[in-house]
Formats: structure tokens, sequence, C-alpha cells
């Protein structure tokens, strides 16, 4: 296992912040289902993960939802929807990563972030079917859905609400990264 020294901590407990503070910013978008919110709370953890490794990716992913379950809870009582943000951010932040770092340039960045966005509409949709929407309709004590009317609202709205989520997560990553790509790279002599 890797041992981080204090500014990998630090900088890993500040993106986590942010990611927590993004968080709260979400809004609906109106075609999709009201419980589907864009954030753009991603974009602290693949910035960890460009500079301190998949690792601080994933902790900046799981310290965020930690906070947000800690200091607002959820509908269900469970972190269901944490899980399920936690998961998908994992599933945009890490193939965006090892993608970009074979690649290290602005055109490989932009391709990363298409398969992270691609691999994370897929994956959660997937997930969605078989383990998110039947623990929410548990928890919430609704009637369980059929598999017909699961599988039409995959399709019809959590499909394409992550897949246009992670189009928006990109453009704005992009618009930070084409400022910022210096900085990371300087910063990555920092890594571990």
């Amino acid at each position: 296992m890797k041992k981080y020294d204090i500014k990998a901590l630090v900088s890993i407990g500040m993106l986590s912040s942010i990611g927590f503070v993004l968080m709260l910013l979400n809004f609906p978008l109106p075609p999709f289902p009201k419980f589907l919110m864009v954030d753009f709370s991603d974009i602290p953890a693949l910035i960890a993960a460009l500079i301190f490794g998949p690792v601080a990716g994933i902790l900046v992913e799981l310290f965020k939802n930690v906070l947000d379950y800690i200091l607002t809870s959820s509908d269900t009582g469970i972190p269901v929807g944490h899980f399920s943000n936690f998961v998908a951010g994992v599933l945009f932040v890490i193939p965006t990563y090892y993608i970009y770092e074979k690649l290290k340039t602005k055109k490989g960045m932009t391709y990363a972030l298409i398969v992270g966005t691609i691999l994370m509409a897929v994956v959660m949709s997937v997930l969605n079917y078989f383990v998110i929407l039947p623990a929410y309709t548990m928890f919430m004590g609704f009637p369980a859905m059929s598999g017909e009317e699961t599988r039409q609202m995959i399709v019809a709205g959590i499909l394409p609400f992550n897949i246009v989520k992670g189009i928006l997560i990109s453009i704005v990553f992009m618009l930070l990264f084409t400022r910022m790509s210096t900085w990371i790279g300087k910063q990555r002599a920092y890594r571990i």
C-alpha cells in the first residue's frame, strides 16, 4: 500500500471538501426524473487522481460522499444515493486517469473523458437495474417495479442522464484542464 506524505493527505482532504461543496450545488435537468441530480463534484476527484494517483481519486470520492451523508443524510435513511454517486464517480475517474496516463495529451484527455463517460453510463445502468433501483424501492417502501418498468426507467432516464452528466463534467473539466495542465504536471512531482 502506498504511503502518502502530509502534502498529499492535506490535498486529498481539501479536494474532498471542495467535492462536498460541489455536491451541495447539485441541480436537476428538466427532461430527467427529479431524483437524478447533476453536480460537478467528480472534478476534484479527477484532479486528485491526476496528481496523486488513482487511490487519491477514490479517496476523494469516498470522503465527499461520507461528508455529504453525515451532514445532509438521505431520503431513505440508508446511503443508497451516496453509494450510487461514489460508484459513478469511481467509474468515471479511474478509466479517465488510466487512459490519460497512456496518452498524456489534451486530445488524449478528451478521449479519456469520453471513455469514462460511456463506461460510467453503461455500468451504472446495469447497477441500477440489479442493485440501486431495487434498493431504493425497498428502503422507500414503494411497490417493487417490474423488470420492464425498471428497463424503461433506465433506457429513458438513467442511461441518457449519465451520458449528459458525463458530457457536462467533461466540458467543465476540459476548460479547467487547458488552464491547469502545466500546474497539474508540476504537482505530479509529489506523487508517491
